[in-house]
């Protein structure tokens, strides 16, 4: 009797894995560092060739083409044709908010900066950035606290982060909840964004991602995509020259400053 409710057991426990997600192959995904550096380069929510994606991953475009074969099968990136060429982009939002919310418990890379130009890449990824379509970053995190200081913005009472000192690094274990205020409404459409648009689509229009670098809520959603579109119809902002970073521009710097009051800091 014994034995036949262990093997019961255990093929309940197999039926169980069966429909639960797959932690474990995607942990298998991610523990490959070329495919990790792949990833990392997509989450900026451009397409990116091949070729690029090597040089990321600091393989050959064959062996890079493998890596990317194996992320299209467990649905983690798509693959887009243009002509003779092949690009490669996240397959959704929740790709990078995955690779984010890994981001903040990931230990710091031991290799040593020891180039210029890693140096300043590094500076200008924290400096700003996109997280798929929405911005990151010092800029991200300083917009988001400019719209709940101008009221455009309003955090829900009584959510776990309400509470907490301005100085406590916020984390995926202290949610919050974020709404748009009537004020914001007015403001931001008033700014070129379709508000009405947001609120009738399928996309939550104010979500936030925990920000890797500075430990602080920047404001993602459909609001956060249709603000990053906006900066970049507006030439405030431009990409650089590696994936992922953004530069506001000249134009940018005064657009930020007069229309909400923020200084960016080199």
């Amino acid at each position: 009797m014994a034995d036949m409710e262990a093997a019961e057991g255990r093929a309940t426990d197999q039926a169980t894995d069966r429909t639960e997600p797959e932690l474990a192959r995607a942990a298998r995904l991610l523990a490959s560092a070329s495919r990790a550096r792949m990833l990392k380069a997509l989450s900026g929510g451009r397409p990116l060739a091949v070729t690029v994606l090597a040089t990321e991953a600091g393989v050959s475009v064959p062996t890079a083409s493998v890596h990317l074969a194996q992320l299209a099968e467990a649905g983690l990136v798509l693959a887009e044709h243009s002509g003779r060429h092949r690009y490669f982009r996240l397959a959704s939002p929740d790709v990078a908010a995955a690779l984010e919310a890994l981001a903040l418990i990931a230990p710091p890379d031991p290799t040593p900066v020891t180039t210029l130009r890693a140096h300043s890449r590094h500076n200008a990824l924290r400096r700003s950035r996109t997280c798929y379509d929405h911005l990151a970053g010092s800029l991200g995190v300083a917009l988001m606290g400019a719209f709940l200081d101008q009221g455009l913005l309003r955090r829900e009472k009584g959510d776990s982060a309400s509470g907490s000192r301005p100085d406590q690094p916020a984390s995926y274990g202290r949610q919050a909840t974020y709404h748009l205020t009537p004020r914001g409404t007015e403001r931001f459409t008033g700014f070129g964004i379709d508000v009405d648009g947001l609120v009738q689509g399928r996309r939550p229009v104010v979500r936030y991602c925990v920000d890797w670098s500075e430990r602080r809520h920047h404001l993602a959603g459909a609001l956060g995509a249709a603000m990053a579109a906006r900066f970049f119809e507006l030439d405030w902002l431009r990409y650089g020259v590696s994936p992922r970073v953004v530069h506001l521009t000249d134009v940018g710097e005064g657009g930020v400053r007069d229309s909400f009051a923020i200084e960016i800091a080199d």
